[in-house]
């Protein structure tokens, strides 16, 4: 251990001599370093900002779409066929063990109007149900309930994107707004929710009882007044995810009346599939930035690899004198690895500084979300020092291996 010391006390005052020579050789590692920290953390809070936007679409969400069907040979597109019906909701939560709650919903847009303002949004007409599937809360006033449903009342909760346009600093809950002429009261407001994992504003909606949607403002799809767009589903936990979506397309291709050499005439989609090439995108993005920034390491590498050749040769007498009074092999060797690795890891101490605030940065200027792990940059430092190791072991075994007769001669 003392040996160890006195190599590294040797060391530094050898890299005190040529400061700036010092500080030049280790601005490659300190780039390399800072690249790898900062296109990581960048890497990372693309990866963490797109699981947020998943976290968001709702908790253990499995959405079922109509699906196709084929009519005198011509094969309709998934969506378009009127497939589902609200009953169909009615019985997947009745039946189906590992399906908690399901809510029918249908979907159209509108023009909104309050006062002088007006707004064109989303309609979409529910059951309170939606709300607990999505992950939804009300920031203001309250939801509509299923009394509100089995009435048709004429109430709707607000996203917030519509309360901003259409309203501004007016408190919405208990006015008026009128939907295709019909005047609907409010009786909520959604908390923020922010964009979805496609980019599309979750905000710029209002919610509203299914019924009264279907008779006030959408109309039903077809003559089944009892036909919807889509149900969403909510499983019992995360775990049980593909077993409810078995349990639905059982389900319902029972109450379709569906020959096994049938397809289903719906589509079902579990949201953490539909989003998991995007996660995994965002992965091997953050992997690749990484393995660009790792070249500025080698690089870095190089310059000690460099430098320490040159030292080796201006040191040549010094060594010499060092093997004369009983220096071994191994402590010339040492003492040169050493002096590779302090370079290597000051280098990667600065990196560390400079990459953490390079990640401050790029976040507040471009208002990016940015991740610094623990891991990213104890993997840094151990990577600088494995540098340090690489490029200076040949330098300090040719310092080691010279002749003393010789060294001594060298001018």
């Amino acid at each position: 251990m003392k040996r160890l010391l006195s190599a590294v006390r040797i060391a530094l005052r050898a890299l005190k001599v040529n400061k700036v020579r010092s500080s030049l050789t280790m601005l490659g590692i300190v780039i390399g370093v800072a690249a790898v920290i900062a296109t990581v953390a960048v890497g990372s809070g693309a990866t963490q900002r797109v699981q947020q936007q998943i976290a968001s679409i709702g908790s253990n969400l499995v959405m079922i779409i109509p699906g196709s069907l084929t009519s005198s040979g011509l094969h309709m597109g998934t969506g378009n066929a009127i497939t589902l019906s609200e009953t169909d909701a009615r019985e997947l939560m009745a039946q189906c063990p590992e399906i908690s709650v399901a809510a029918p919903v249908v979907r159209g847009g509108a023009q909104v109007v309050y006062g002088d303002s007006n707004w064109g949004t989303i309609i979409m007409g529910t059951t309170p149900a939606y709300l607990t599937i999505r992950d939804l809360f009300v920031s203001k006033g309250a939801g509509f309930s299923d009394r509100d449903v089995d009435s048709a009342n004429k109430v709707a909760v607000l996203g917030q994107t519509v309360v901003d346009n259409l309203f501004g600093s007016v408190d919405p809950i208990g006015k008026s707004i009128r939907i295709k002429h019909v005047p609907f009261t409010v009786v909520g407001v959604l908390e923020r929710k922010g964009q979805s994992p496609t980019g599309q504003d979750q905000d710029d909606n209002i919610l509203m009882p299914i019924s009264t949607a279907k008779r006030k403002v959408i109309g039903s799809r077809s003559a089944n007044g009892d036909a919807v767009n889509s149900i969403l589903v909510q499983a019992t936990n995360m775990s049980q995810i593909e077993t409810a979506q078995d349990e639905a397309r059982a389900l319902l291709r029972q109450r379709h009346h569906l020959q096994p050499a049938e397809d289903d005439d719906f589509s079902i989609r579990n949201m953490q599939e539909v989003f998991a090439a995007q996660e995994t995108s965002s992965r091997v993005m953050s992997l690749m930035l990484a393995a660009v920034a790792s070249v500025s390491l080698i690089v870095g590498g190089i310059g000690i690899m460099n430098i320490m050749l040159v030292s080796v040769r201006e040191r040549t007498r010094e060594i010499g004198l060092r093997q004369a009074v009983g220096a071994k092999t191994r402590d010339i060797l040492t003492q040169f690895l050493v002096e590779a690795i302090t370079l290597s890891i000051a280098g990667g101490a600065v990196g560390i500084v400079v990459g953490i605030t390079a990640s401050a940065i790029v976040s507040r200027l471009a208002n990016w979300q940015t991740v610094i792990g623990v891991g990213s940059v104890l993997l840094a430092v151990l990577f600088s020092a494995l540098v340090g190791v690489a490029f200076g072991y040949y330098p300090a075994r040719k310092a080691a291996y010279l002749d003393p007769i010789e060294a001594l001669r060298y001018e």
